[in-house]
């Protein structure tokens, strides 16, 4: 039989040695916690980048049906480890979802508007980042007669004296918002006309509508480029001073709502308007043709 003294010998053996298992795995289970990459994103992999946060960018139909953001978002994310959340939406939503304050920066197109909503203290940081222009597209029968006319306005005319279809976006977007001032210029109202369609959606689908009707529509150069292979849609109008489309870049104002992630907005403000950034704009193209152009667009 074993002594007391050698039972309580190995008792105290087997637990020192089940301790210090436990401390390896817990070391071992520690370890591996350090060692795991956040956001599942192992920043010490070559060419793999950590995200770190995010921030949510509202803007324009135009921007995003185009390919323009897939091209630069993920240069910016590169640089910096901050993801982009893009709300596609149109200019007049963009706006309202930058005012409640559920984005942190915001690229759209009505300038007019955007102005005003700085000089209220609802945006701030603004910069004219790129420009493009608007035009009149429809079938290549003209039947209203278009081509060759010098202004939208006229072209406008033209299009309701012959009643010929019309397709609005009518989402309150910024192409909407200069399609409606060119009605009220030409001194017309089409809301109720049958030839007068509008639709809420964005340009990429008012642009197939107004292909598969036949019909006329104004449009932002970049989305009709973008998908000129998919419709039969041809260029009735351009060129026109008054159809020039200037977009800016603005943050969300943190003294309005202290939550939104101010300075990755300037960071991302700053990116698209270095040298860098504007370089990136002026070379993206689709179909062999430039979509954008860096800057202000007007002496």
């Amino acid at each position: 039989m074993l002594s007391n003294s050698k039972i309580f010998f190995k008792l105290l053996l087997f637990l020192l040695l089940a301790a210090a298992l436990l401390f390896a795995a817990g070391c071992s289970r520690e370890a591996a916690s350090d060692s795991e990459p956040e956001n599942g994103v192992d920043d010490e992999t070559p060419g793999v980048v950590k995200i770190t946060d995010r921030i949510i960018l509202a803007t324009t139909t135009s921007t995003y049906d185009c390919g323009l953001l897939d091209f630069l978002n993920p240069l910016f994310t590169e640089k910096t480890g901050i993801e982009v959340q893009v709300i596609s939406q149109g200019t007049g939503a963009a706006l309202e979802t930058g005012a409640r304050g559920d984005a942190d920066v915001l690229l759209v197109h009505d300038r007019k508007s955007e102005l005003k909503l700085v000089e209220e203290g609802t945006f701030i940081d603004r910069y004219d980042v790129m420009y493009n222009d608007f035009i009149v597209v429809g079938p290549a029968e003209d039947p209203a007669g278009v081509d060759g006319v010098a202004s939208a306005v006229e072209a406008f005319n033209l299009i309701a004296a012959g009643e010929d279809i019309f397709v609005s976006r009518g989402d309150d977007s910024g192409t909407n918002r200069m399609e409606l001032r060119l009605w009220e210029s030409a001194g017309i109202d089409p809301e109720g006309q049958d030839w007068y369609l509008s639709i809420g959606q964005g340009m990429g689908d008012t642009l197939r509508v107004a292909d598969e009707s036949m019909g006329y529509t104004l449009t932002d150069r970049g989305t009709y480029i973008a998908i000129f292979d998919s419709v039969e849609l041809v260029i009735a109008l351009e060129g026109d001073p008054a159809l020039f489309n200037q977009y800016g870049v603005m943050a969300v104002n943190p003294k309005e709502h202290p939550h939104v992630k101010y300075n990755y907005a300037l960071l991302y403000i700053e990116f698209l308007m270095s040298d860098e950034g504007q370089n990136l704009i002026n070379s993206f193209q689709v179909n062999g043709e430039r979509l954008f152009f860096p800057g202000y667009g007007l002496k």
